[in-house]
């Protein structure tokens, strides 16, 4: 079974990121040739996922399959995405790319490739959602990073709950035995969060986690274990 990938994003005003994000979803479509893979966003500009999930043919199995670009589960997966495909039976959505051991080891190389010193101190910086689900995935990929790295790892977010990630970093140089912070974007793409992870004032900022080859096989996995269930679902109950 083939299907459309749509990879819905939230969006962004800076040009980098948006060629980055542009980036995955050329990667995508490379790893996936039998597909016809689109891009979609949920905020900012188009093209709009509602209007590119009325645009794929209605099919009585499964036509289109939306994957987020997104790292951790909150509005945008449970309500836009889910709203977006509410009325397309056709159309399945997948969870966001995270949790996932992948994201945390290129959280890793982006330490290690960053200078940051092994075992110091490190502020895992997602951009920030008021969504609770999205704040626990956060959580889990910092507590799995905190195994890796050796190291006390908290979560600061570059905007929305506390702490801010400026806040994190003055909380974690204040520790008995401080000393230099690293932060571990936890972003997508540039833009204006990574800025605000910047300007922090941590000793090392990495950079966002796209291009990635394994960012790309997270979304291969998911759209194809959409497909798998469906298949499952049709065959039904093993007799």
């Amino acid at each position: 079974m083939t299907a459309s990938l749509v990879l819905c994003a939230h969006g962004t005003r800076d040009p980098l990121g948006r060629e980055t994000v542009r980036a995955v979803v050329a990667a995508v479509a490379v790893r996936l040739p039998e597909a016809t893979v689109l891009e979609a966003y949920v905020d900012v500009h188009g093209p709009e996922l509602a209007e590119v999930v009325a645009g794929l043919p209605v099919g009585e199995r499964v036509s289109g399959v939306v994957v987020p670009l997104l790292l951790a589960g909150g509005y945008h997966v449970h309500v836009d995405i889910a709203q977006a495909v509410a009325g397309r039976p056709d159309v399945l959505a997948t969870p966001a790319l995270g949790p996932d051991d992948r994201l945390v080891e290129v959280v890793l190389d982006r330490l290690r490739a960053s200078g940051a010193e092994q075992g110091c101190a490190v502020v895992l910086a997602p951009a920030g959602s008021s969504d609770a689900r999205a704040q626990a995935d956060s959580t889990v990929v910092a507590e799995r990073l905190a195994q890796r790295w050796g190291g006390p790892v908290t979560v600061g977010y570059a905007a929305g709950p506390v702490p801010s990630v400026a806040d994190a970093v003055r909380t974690a140089r204040a520790e008995p035995g401080g000393g230099p912070v690293a932060v571990a974007s936890y972003l997508l793409a540039p833009g204006f969060f990574q800025r605000r992870l910047e300007e922090s004032g941590a000793d090392v900022v990495t950079g966002p986690l796209a291009p990635d080859d394994r960012i790309v096989e997270v979304v291969v996995e998911r759209y194809r274990a959409a497909l798998d269930r469906a298949v499952q679902d049709t065959a039904g109950p093993a007799v």
